[in-house]
């Protein structure tokens, strides 16, 4: 299931790595590596699949590789977004050994963390491709970490909900209790926001949504409502505004809330709760 996603940029990923690779060095270096391994020893391994699942990270992992020995080369046998079973050889590595060993465990906590959460993402996907509803993340994500595994949920085949609290305006329930009421938050913001800042508003009930869309904004997001609550609430919208479903979302809930007739549904979990995915380095010699 190959996506065609484009890479994040360089520029972004490299800082990434580095502190990754500064948090796992700290001052002294690879001590058992120096203290075992020849200098000019060359060796060569392969990373692979311990499980099924979606590949995620490979930018990451070659990056890492490279920014620790500069001779070491990589060579990819799937792309970012493909299917792999276990056992899969998803990559090859040939190098200075020292610079294997020393970025092996970096690189694979990167494939291993975005390729859990494309994973994920794609069995929540695939539970409802026959519906037009989309699957989105949300800000719930490893602090310092958002972008790369927002990039791995639209790997999976999911889509990005904001990026950061700049993209948009989104009044939750405690915007409205410190603002003091659902219409006057909902008024304050068109009147705050630029003509390309969209505003999309939490409600709990069908009463709420009512009062949201005399007012009109531009998303809705249906807060933890039963499947027959949210047909209602879609029905009332009527096509004026997205309609995004959250709260108490797995993969045995999914359908019936897509079969809502909901625009997207927005799983924390995606990122939050991800499962790591097994993928190890296997030298070859």
């Amino acid at each position: 299931m190959t996506q065609n996603i484009p890479g994040l940029p360089l520029l972004l990923m490299a800082p990434i790595v580095e502190q990754a690779l500064r948090e796992d060095l700290g001052i002294g270096g690879d001590l058992t590596t120096i203290a075992t391994i020849p200098e000019d020893l060359v060796s060569s391994a392969d990373l692979v699949a311990r499980q099924e699942g979606i590949i995620a990270g490979l930018d990451l992992a070659e990056l890492t590789f490279r920014a620790v020995d500069p001779l070491i080369t990589f060579e990819r046998w799937v792309t970012d977004g493909d299917a792999v079973s276990k056992g899969t050889k998803v990559a090859h590595i040939k190098g200075p050994a020292r610079g294997l060993l020393t970025g092996e465990r970096v690189a694979l906590n990167f494939l291993g963390r975005l390729s859990g959460i494309a994973t994920l993402t794609h069995k929540f996907a695939k539970a409802v491709a026959d519906l037009p509803t989309q699957i989105a993340c949300t800000r719930k994500t490893t602090p310092t970490l958002r972008s790369l595994e927002k990039q791995a949920v639209r790997v999976g085949g999911g889509v990005n909900h904001r990026y950061a609290l700049d993209d948009a305006i989104l009044i939750k329930d405690n915007h409205i209790a410190m603002n003091g009421s659902l219409s006057g938050a909902v008024k304050s913001a068109k009147a705050f926001a630029g003509h390309m800042t969209k505003i999309e508003v939490e409600v709990d009930t069908l009463d709420q949504l009512r009062e949201v869309m005399e007012i009109g904004v531009d998303a809705v997001l249906l807060d933890n409502m039963a499947p027959e609550t949210l047909k209602e609430a879609v029905k009332i919208v009527a096509g004026r505004a997205i309609t995004e479903a959250s709260g108490g979302v797995n993969l045995s809930t999914i359908r019936a809330i897509a079969e809502a007739g909901v625009d997207m549904i927005s799983i924390g979990a995606l990122t939050h709760s991800a499962p790591n995915f097994d993928i190890a380095m296997d030298f070859a010699g």
